[in-house]
């Protein structure tokens, strides 16, 4: 029933490594955030660039509107993606050290249990009732924590699928302003 010193040894070692998994998914992902960083400030750099180069060959009003309708769609559009980009990540990584504490959990959860039945095999006659209501509690609390999951997943799925749309239809109105206002300006001119 008690412990050995190799048992313990061997539960620190497995949470070193479970907590070197979640350091090595978190550094990853703070490499794969930083990457997308530099790309994306270099692209808003060189935007900016032919953008001001671009500025600078306006004869006309006509042709200012024209450019600046021209511009803001590509904007969007690369912010956009820049943002699903990063939201890519960020779900990479949870869902990876989401799958690593389930993991870890579960082996909880078996030793636990496993204990359990020690005990009760060396327990007193009559203690049946204790240990069979500790186990109704950890199955009651394993469930709990499964339905607590499973409504965070839906949550999760909802608010992406939310995501999603909103930017679509952020692509599309700025889109539809963008050929509003050349409109606009052609009937001007």
């Amino acid at each position: 029933m008690y412990a050995t010193p190799e048992q313990f040894a061997a539960t620190n070692k497995a949470y070193v490594e479970t907590l070197l998994t979640i350091a090595n998914t978190s550094f990853v992902s703070a490499e794969k955030l930083a990457t997308l960083n530099l790309n994306a400030a270099r692209a808003v750099l060189e935007d900016g660039v032919a953008n001001a180069k671009s500025l600078l060959a306006v004869k006309d009003a006509h042709e200012l509107v024209n450019l600046q309708a021209s511009l803001a769609q590509p904007s969007v559009e690369k912010l956009v993606a820049y943002s699903r980009h990063v939201y890519d990540i960020a779900h990479q990584a949870q869902q990876e050290i989401a799958g690593i504490l389930e993991s870890q959990l579960a082996e909880i959860n078996k030793n636990v249990a496993s204990a359990l039945d020690k005990a009760a095999k060396s327990a007193p006659a009559g203690s049946d009732v204790a240990v069979a209501a500790v186990k109704s509690a950890l199955a009651a609390a394993n469930s709990a924590y499964d339905s607590m999951n499973k409504a965070a997943k839906q949550v999760a799925e909802i608010a992406e699928a939310n995501v999603a749309a909103a930017t679509n239809a952020t692509v599309k109105a700025v889109g539809a302003s963008a050929s509003a206002a050349a409109k606009t300006t052609k009937k001007v001119a």
